[in-house]
């Protein structure tokens, strides 16, 4: 059995619970939180402030936490020999993240496997398959209409903000609107944390529209969706066309990717990696033969 920690309880970190439980070749350690949220009544596990109070120590650490925080955390684990995945959703940093973990997992002896979920991760998959089909074009990823669970958490942080919202709407070719709902700590103006949302690296680049809101939880909703679509060249034959779409519990989705990726870190050498040069077979519970037979 894969012995695994989940490292944060919010949407995800209840989402990869619940994945666990239901994989066959997996079993919970325990929930690593910070020490002033240790007491959350609805998790039965040991939880704990440090890796190391557990009782049993685990084999993969699934990293449940904001993305600006992964690559401090990720190195903690992997040096202590404990692999990772994380959803860290910065684009334009992954390859640095990349290159970072990798010194720390091969000096643990262990694995990482970075960018992992809904995208950067499966969506990742899909586009590279794409580029397999017709080497020359273009690709474009259109989000939402949906809840962006990293924008939401990018605002949540800046300051003033007491609770936050960010949704996702596609324009096509790959642009997108942001809706920004926010409610305010007490002493803070509109304008002023309206200004640093727009300055963020997260909405900078993006039409962004931000409004005042009392009571943001009515709005929530975590179905998220995702168009994919490429055209290109096969060879020298012009106009091949290519569309993946889903529509998607989002914290779900993004859970059940990184477990599947919890069970295929086991299975590389030391060092980090992306869901683009993981075998897919790998993520998959069960005997190699019986997949090739099944699938292929």
């Amino acid at each position: 059995m894969i012995k695994v920690a989940i490292v944060g309880f919010g949407n995800i970190g209840k989402s990869v619970m619940e994945a666990v439980e239901a994989s066959k070749d997996m079993e919970l350690c325990g929930v690593i939180m910070r020490t002033q949220s240790l007491n959350k009544p609805q998790i039965t596990l040991p939880v704990v402030d440090d890796v190391n109070k557990l009782a049993v120590k685990p084999d993969v650490a699934i990293l449940c936490t904001p993305s600006r925080s992964i690559p401090e955390v990720a190195e903690v684990f992997l040096t202590q020999g404990i692999s990772t995945i994380d959803s860290y959703d910065i684009h334009k940093d992954i390859w640095e993240l990349r290159e970072r973990l990798d010194i720390a997992a091969k000096k643990g002896g262990s694995t990482a496997i970075v960018s992992v979920g809904f995208d950067p991760g499966g969506d990742s998959v899909i586009r590279t398959l794409f580029e397999v089909f017709a080497p020359q074009g273009q690709t474009f990823t259109n989000f939402g209409p949906g809840m962006s669970m990293g924008h939401t958490v990018a605002v949540k942080a800046i300051e003033g903000v007491k609770n936050a919202l960010s949704i996702t709407i596609p324009l096509g070719t790959g642009v997108h609107r942001r809706l920004v709902y926010i409610d305010l700590l007490e002493g803070y103006t509109f304008d002023d944390v309206a200004a640093k949302i727009k300055a963020d690296p997260y909405f900078c680049n993006d039409e962004t529209h931000i409004y005042l809101e009392k009571d943001i939880d009515p709005l929530i909703d975590v179905g998220h969706g995702v168009s994919l679509v490429r055209k290109g060249v096969s060879g020298k034959a012009h106009n091949q066309q290519f569309e993946f779409s889903m529509k998607i519990n989002n914290p779900a989705l993004t859970a059940q990717v990184m477990v599947a990726c919890a069970r295929a870190a086991l299975k590389q050498n030391p060092g980090a990696y992306t869901m683009i040069e993981i075998p897919v077979i790998d993520m998959l519970d069960g005997n190699k033969e019986d997949h090739i037979r099944r699938l292929v």
